[in-house]
């Protein structure tokens, strides 16, 4: 196969393997070859089929996203931006997600619009959680991306009647054919001519599965040595519903169901015993997710447009806890994500200190890598797969450069990205996705949209329109 050499960059974000750290490396080059890093360092000697230019640039790790739902979130835009349950602790899980839901022929448009966005802000592996849909695999393989595929399953659906108590719906046996149908998924992306996806297993929320569901997908995930990923300690309501059934908070009761380890990933994580609105007698979750090596999916947009938000980043990583980012709503924008949970971590701790710039950006690789038993990914380092982005530093919001990876996330964001690759492949040049067209997606989930909004009051329980829900920011005359 023809090597590719990126030569003599203004700077690689290279992997130093002695300290287990990125580290700027200036006027470096990198060589792939096959979709594979063969040489990250300077002065590379080896014999090359094709090289780019580097001057000017910041070559730097693919982003790794654990924690998405590109199928369903970007339908929500203009929906659910200021929607927040009031007698469910505003939340919009139980009362608004059910009624806001794309029909079967926005699903893909809402997928090419997500895996765009996200393509744009420099991701090149995303974790897709949703519901199995027609075409799901080759919509993943024809993005370009590296997709974990992560099909969601569930023993009940929740629902509310009156807009403070969440009622729940159970089917067990239908929640065991579809975790079978889930697995299936998993073997059948596994197999993809791509070579880019693979799969986790999800089941859905800890308060829509039984036990039993838990166990039996926890298992099957360890005989494959996939990861397991559930949403828990996500809403106080939740808290609540949990430690009634079990006498447990959600993240001791996973424990004691013995569910964490290494490669168990909790969607969000925010209500621990010690968290301002849901006080505990024990003191012990935040301890658990560390002692056991669970990752924490951390997606700040969609619960800070609620007014909540996890206690806090910086502390969940002086304790030891990994943490991967995730962007669970629109904008699929992983910078713009990255920003907010630094800004949101700091004014929560009243620190500046409280997380830095370096653990931020290592959550948004090697720690989404790692929750995702993925070592060849997140970090630019021989042998690794070839997922990277050119960030222009010439850019004027990139201006002053003196520390290039902050000018990125909290000034210039996505401006500055010029070209992205995964596995060697080029997706994103100058600003525009090569693999995807976005426009005409974004066009047509803007009709589909329209669609949805009609049906809003069959879904609703108080039988309100959209219009009456998520009132417009001005009347239209």
């Amino acid at each position: 196969m023809p090597v590719t050499l990126i030569r003599n960059a203004d700077i690689v974000l290279a992997w130093d393997e002695a300290t287990k750290q990125h580290v700027y490396m200036p006027n470096g080059d990198v060589a792939y070859e096959d979709g594979k890093l063969l040489f990250v360092g300077r002065d590379y000697a080896g014999p090359v089929q094709e090289t780019i230019s580097g001057s000017g640039m910041m070559v730097m790790p693919g982003l790794v996203n654990i924690h998405s739902h590109p199928s369903s979130e970007p339908m929500n835009k203009g929906f659910t931006d200021e929607v927040g349950t009031p007698g469910l602790y505003n939340s919009s899980l139980y009362e608004y997600l059910p009624i806001f839901r794309p029909d079967p022929d926005a699903v893909h448009s809402c997928v090419r619009v997500a895996l765009s966005e996200l393509l744009l802000s420099g991701v090149t592996t995303v974790a897709d959680l949703s519901v199995a849909h027609p075409g799901w695999l080759d919509l993943l393989a024809e993005s370009g991306m590296r997709v974990c595929i992560a099909p969601m399953f569930r023993s009940a659906r929740w629902f509310t009647k009156n807009g403070h108590v969440v009622e729940y719906e159970w089917d067990p046996s239908a929640g065991e054919k579809a975790m079978e149908e889930a697995f299936g998924l998993v073997e059948r992306a596994e197999q993809h001519e791509s070579g880019r996806l693979f799969g986790m297993a999800v089941p859905s929320q800890i308060d829509t599965c039984t036990p039993e569901l838990l166990k039996d997908s926890r298992d099957e995930a360890r005989r494959r040595g996939i990861s397991w990923q559930i949403h828990a300690a996500q809403s106080v309501s939740e808290f609540h519903e949990i430690t009634r059934r079990h006498g447990f908070t959600p993240i001791g009761w996973l424990y004691e169901q013995g569910l964490l380890d290494d490669r168990a990933i909790i969607g969000h994580g925010i209500f621990l015993d010690d968290h301002p609105s849901t006080p505990w007698h024990t003191r012990r979750d935040l301890d658990i997710l560390a002692e056991t090596g669970t990752t924490v999916a951390h997606c700040p947009t969609v619960f800070a447009r609620r007014g909540i938000t996890l206690k806090h980043l910086g502390r969940y990583k002086r304790t030891g806890v990994n943490m991967g980012i995730g962007t669970d709503t629109y904008p699929h924008n992983m910078l713009d994500e990255m920003r907010l949970a630094a800004y949101l971590a700091r004014t929560q701790a009243t620190d500046p200190r409280s997380i830095t710039t370096t653990e931020l950006f290592e959550a948004a690789t090697v720690g989404g890598a790692r929750a995702l038993g993925r070592p060849d990914i997140g970090r630019l380092a021989p042998g690794c797969r070839a997922d990277f982005v050119l960030v222009d530093i010439t850019h004027p919001q990139m201006r002053p450069a003196r520390d290039p990876v902050r000018s990125l996330i909290y000034a210039a964001g996505d401006r500055a990205l010029r070209a992205v690759y995964v596995d060697g492949q080029q997706v994103v040049k100058d600003g525009e996705v090569l693999t995807i067209d976005y426009r005409a997606a974004a066009e047509h989930l803007h009709e589909s949209q329209k669609r949805v909004a009609e049906q809003v009051p069959q879904h609703d329980w108080a039988h309100r329109t959209a219009e009456k829900i998520a009132p417009p920011s001005f009347l239209w005359k």
